[in-house]
């Protein structure tokens, strides 16, 4: 029972109600909070990764593949060191002039036919013929000079034998004796100076004669005219240098190719050897000729070294024209009727095959395909040209078929298969 509280005490108060507050878990650190996205982006990148390999390893699994096969064939082998040349006629002769003046006459042109000494081209010879017969008159006044001397040699000498005989009985004086010897050594003289200027002139004469006669352009040798750079009424000047009015090809019926060959190649192309060439002219006919010359005479065009090789070729039938572009192949080794390869096929694999090519006891190998399979063989290569390989020991025969290379689905060239 409560009793009644006085003023003076004090008041009881009841206890207050207890909360309970649930203890905060520690925070996370910062740096394992970042590294979750990653992570998880990183697994599934390997995830899809993943699943796109096994994709593709199954598409890839069953596809089909197709051999692209060649035939063993029997044929030749040849090695050969290609080279670019120009046809040129065998020699050639450059007609000049000698002489400067007028064209007045042309008796050749293009494709003449010319014999040794026919005149092609006549300068007109006045200005010449003048010289000549200025010389000529000199020429004979001397000679007429000389037959007054001589004339007087022989009074002097009828005089100085007079004098001699009355010089005997003292009926002229001595003076008159000497001046007689004298009148007759001087008419002496005079005769050799006649005959020197008659040989001077006779120089002269000479000289304007060989002038006169170059005016007249003559062949000097049997040949072909294969140029002509003069025209009627040129005026042409040998002053500084001999102009040149023809060329003319000794015989068209031998022709030579003017090879330019890499100083790396240089060493395969030797006198004697076989060569092939082709023109743009005749693209299906092939050329025989013969090196018949290796010149050690270098030629240096922009730091690329290389030397000329001649190659003789008949024309008889005077199909190659000179200045015909030849592209030449010097047969440095070659292998007839044997048993050959595309060389190609020595480069072939299959797919995802590891090649241990460079092992230097590795026996080189070919891939032929039997039975819808391709089966390795060992082989021992010969001569090899870069487009055929010569067999010379192996299990093959002609008609094999030979691997060059493989395609998947027809589309896909064969890549090597993953290993996952």
């Amino acid at each position: 029972m409560n009793k009644p509280m006085g003023p003076g005490m004090a008041r009881a108060e009841a206890p207050m109600p207890v909360t309970l507050v649930p203890k905060s878990e520690p925070a996370m650190p910062a740096r394992l909070r970042l590294r979750k996205p990653w992570v998880i982006g990183g697994l599934l990148s390997l995830l899809v990764l993943t699943a796109v390999c096994v994709a593709w390893w199954l598409a890839t699994a069953g596809a089909t593949i197709h051999y692209t096969t060649a035939p063993v064939t029997r044929g030749a082998v040849t090695r050969a060191v290609t080279a670019t040349g120009t046809v040129n006629p065998v020699l050639t002769i450059i007609v000049g002039t000698y002489v400067s003046g007028v064209i007045q006459d042309l008796s050749c042109d293009y494709n003449t036919r010319v014999k040794r000494g026919q005149i092609c081209a006549k300068i007109d010879p006045r200005p010449y013929q003048t010289v000549v017969d200025q010389n000529q008159a000199n020429l004979n006044a001397a000679k007429a000079q000389l037959d007054k001397d001589k004339a007087s040699l022989v009074y002097a000498k009828l005089f100085y034998d007079r004098m001699v005989g009355l010089a005997k009985t003292n009926a002229v004086s001595k003076d008159s004796l000497d001046s007689a010897k004298n009148l007759y050594d001087q008419a002496a003289a005079q005769v050799g100076v006649d005959e020197a200027s008659i040989a001077q002139h006779e120089a002269q004469l000479a000289t304007a004669q060989v002038n006169l006669d170059y005016t007249n352009i003559v062949s000097p040798v049997d040949g072909t005219v294969v140029s002509r750079n003069v025209t009627m009424g040129q005026t042409v000047a040998a002053s500084f240098q001999t102009p040149t009015l023809f060329l003319i090809a000794t015989d068209l019926t031998k022709m030579q190719v003017d090879t330019n060959v890499s100083e790396s190649d240089i060493g395969g192309a030797k006198e004697g050897y076989k060569a092939l060439f082709t023109v743009d002219a005749y693209p299906k006919r092939t050329f025989e000729g013969t090196v018949t010359q290796v010149r050690q005479s270098p030629q240096t065009v922009q730091n690329v070294v290389t030397y000329d090789v001649v190659v003789s070729v008949d024309n008889t039938d005077l199909a190659l024209k000179p200045g015909m572009t030849a592209a030449t192949r010097v047969i440095s080794d070659q292998r007839d009727n044997v048993l050959r390869v595309p060389s190609r096929a020595l480069r072939y694999m299959p797919g995802g095959t590891r090649s241990s090519a460079g092992g230097k006891n590795e026996q080189t190998k070919i891939w032929a395909l039997r039975d819808g399979k391709p089966v390795a063989i060992p082989i021992v290569v010969g001569l090899d040209d870069d487009s055929y390989a010569e067999i010379v020991k192996g299990d093959l025969k002609p008609d094999d078929r030979i691997i060059v290379s493989e395609q998947q689905d027809a589309t896909q060239s064969t890549v090597p298969r993953p290993r996952l």
